[in-house]
């Protein structure tokens, strides 16, 4: 039975969004896996909802994909089917029925379904216990999970630069890594290149880097695509924690009280400067 909570509303002087069961299977889906995103879309103009909370949910899917089985054929055979859906979007025609690929389909044009496919495949590396050859892989692996589906997004929504967007995923990419390390070690991967408290500090203040130069070029994000980009609205506060106290990482202690994280939320979205 699909939720019956309805998370689409009309209001005066934004334009409206159809309700669907799907769409709202989409946003309880994301409510219930992945609440930062959820609040970050609801703070979003609601018709951003339409794009943005079909494309979290796919996320939630494909990234649960590699763990909820411990037989890897299995999981590779979960993550080749999201793949078969994204062909059948980009192809145009004959897109199976599904509460998360059906409003996919209709929020994404062909191009960035198919974009979406690195998103797919970057997740094999999550059935495995391989740690990430060097730092090359690393990146590859953030920007190709948290940089293509931020980049999809944003696209959906609007013009935006690719390379501001690349650069703003990397680093909430890194925050949001940073933040599931334990959860990451408990299972038996190996997720960072260089865990020492310096190595932490240094990757912290490089993805810090890459945030502050795509807030610096914010204008090549139109308003429009803006609103996927406060998906990140922690990354800050969360990497100047990771490198200032590196131990927090560790202890799985990052992260903003619950007062200031929806604080910071609330301000940035009214002010349109994530």
């Amino acid at each position: 039975m699909r939720p019956s909570r309805r998370f689409w509303t009309r209001s005066a002087g934004s334009s409206s969004v159809t309700f669907t069961p799907d769409l709202n299977a989409c946003a309880a889906l994301v409510r219930r896996a992945d609440p930062d995103r959820f609040l970050a879309t609801m703070a979003a103009p609601v018709a951003t909802r339409r794009v943005l909370f079909p494309l979290w949910a796919f996320n939630v899917e494909v990234a649960r994909a590699p763990w909820v089985t411990a037989e890897p054929m299995i999981a590779e055979m979960r993550l080749q089917w999201w793949r078969d859906a994204l062909e059948e979007i980009a192809a145009g025609a004959g897109v199976r029925r599904h509460e998360v690929v059906t409003p996919l389909a209709d929020a994404l044009p062909p191009g960035l379904a198919r974009a979406l496919d690195a998103a797919v495949a970057a997740r094999r590396w999550d059935i495995y216990r391989d740690p990430f050859g060097d730092a090359a892989d690393f990146e590859a692996y953030l920007d190709q999970t948290s940089g293509t589906l931020l980049w999809a997004a944003a696209r959906g929504l609007g013009d935006a630069d690719e390379t501001v967007v690349r650069d703003f995923a990397y680093a909430a990419g890194v925050a949001g890594w940073l933040r599931a390390i334990p959860a990451l070690e408990a299972r038996g991967r190996i997720p960072l290149l260089d865990g020492t408290p310096d190595g932490v500090r240094a990757l912290a203040a490089q993805a810090s880097d890459r945030l502050a130069r795509a807030r610096a070029a914010r204008a090549r994000v139109s308003p429009e695509a803006a609103p996927a980009l406060l998906s990140g609205w922690q990354a800050g506060d969360i990497l100047r924690q990771a490198e200032r106290e590196p131990e927090r990482v560790a202890r799985g202690a990052l992260g903003l009280s619950e007062a200031r994280r929806r604080l910071s939320l609330m301000l940035r979205a009214a002010s349109g400067r994530w």
